[in-house]
């Protein structure tokens, strides 16, 4: 269930982080409590409550006094914006660099990911 290579609060944060992005928390809604959460996953609750904690510090989640936490305005696009810059950091820059490292082009590239990558399902919107 839980990585062995992140601190267990890390996986929590990063796994509601995922959930708002799915759009199974949508801005304003209400996340799981410590409480909760601690129970479900079989945690410790102050481990829980550190990953919640994690992400009021980030401002992903906003904590209601004596209500509980909730997803703050904002986060979802906040979020995927940071994550669209990692993956250009992280994934694309070493791809293209491998790419001139190897003599390939940017129409072979592009080609290459094209038949590489599923095709899009279609859309329900």
């Amino acid at each position: 269930m839980f990585e062995d290579s992140k601190p267990i609060f890390q996986q929590i944060a990063e796994g509601i982080v995922d959930d708002i992005l799915r759009g199974r928390y949508a801005e304003g809604e209400q996340v799981p409590s410590t409480n909760e959460l601690a129970a479900y996953l079989r945690i410790n609750p102050a481990t829980a409550g550190k990953g919640l904690g994690l992400l009021v510090d980030q401002g992903i989640l906003v904590k209601r006094r004596g209500i509980g936490m909730f997803v703050a305005d904002g986060a979802a696009a906040r979020v995927a914006a940071e994550r669209r810059e990692r993956f250009a950091t992280d994934f694309l820059a070493p791809l293209l660099a491998e790419a001139r490292n190897i003599g390939l082009d940017r129409e072979a590239l592009i080609r290459l990911i094209a038949e590489s990558a599923p095709a899009d399902p279609p859309r329900t919107d």
